[in-house]
């Protein structure tokens, strides 16, 4: 597994040099330290779970092209069996947050890469994120009078242009109370505080009226 690990990575770090901050080649480092620490207290198919994390993004709908499917042509690529394949692409659909709407992961593979990748949407860096996407979509930091939607379908979540402070209430003070292992419950506590006095400092920096 190691040769197809080596193989993915290169594909991998060349679709998402072309994305913005929020979900570079960083990311995806960040995202893989994150599961590799998890690893350490559960035990599950360490091949799996990277090569999950190193394409989770590669067909995110946010870069997607109409007539690409980067995720199965690497897949296709990597010559893996038919089971490893299934599992892998399994694991990437459970991963993203779809507005609330998300898959349940089925799979211990599946829970630590979701945790990976969310915790990785908290904290200090997911602050830097939240804004970092939202200055590429040229929306406004913050807008105290826009209500945080907290029913919504996948595409209402996806297609309005909400502000990047109000992502926080829809999305990542969320995050805390889905994690699935031990481990990233413990890491999100501590950065799920974090958010918690950023927006208090962002607040009374600015109108104050929240």
């Amino acid at each position: 597994m190691f040769e197809a690990i080596q193989q993915c990575e290169t594909a991998v770090k060349q679709i998402y040099e072309t994305f913005d901050a929020s979900h570079d080649w960083q990311h995806i480092e960040r995202v893989r330290q994150n599961a590799k620490a998890i690893l350490k207290k559960e035990k599950a198919d360490a091949s799996i779970v990277e090569l999950a994390v190193l394409l989770h993004d590669v067909s995110d709908p946010k870069y997607k092209k109409a007539d690409e499917d980067l995720e199965t042509d690497i897949l296709d690529s990597l010559k893996l069996t038919k089971e490893q394949n299934s599992q892998i692409q399994e694991i990437i659909q459970s991963v993203s947050f779809k507005g609330g709407h998300g898959t349940v992961p089925a799979t211990i593979e599946a829970r630590i890469v979701q945790d990976a990748d969310r915790l990785d949407a908290i904290g200090a860096i997911g602050i830097a994120r939240t804004f970092a996407y939202g200055g590429a979509k040229g929306r406004k930091l913050y807008d105290w009078k826009e209500e945080p939607r907290s029913e919504m379908t996948e595409d209402e979540y996806r297609s309005k242009p909400t502000s990047s402070a109000t992502h926080f209430y829809e999305k990542l003070l969320l995050l805390k109370d889905q994690m699935n292992t031990e481990t990233g419950k413990q890491i999100a506590e501590e950065r799920h505080q974090f958010m918690l006095s950023f927006l208090k400092q962002l607040i009374k920096e600015t109108d104050g009226n929240k």
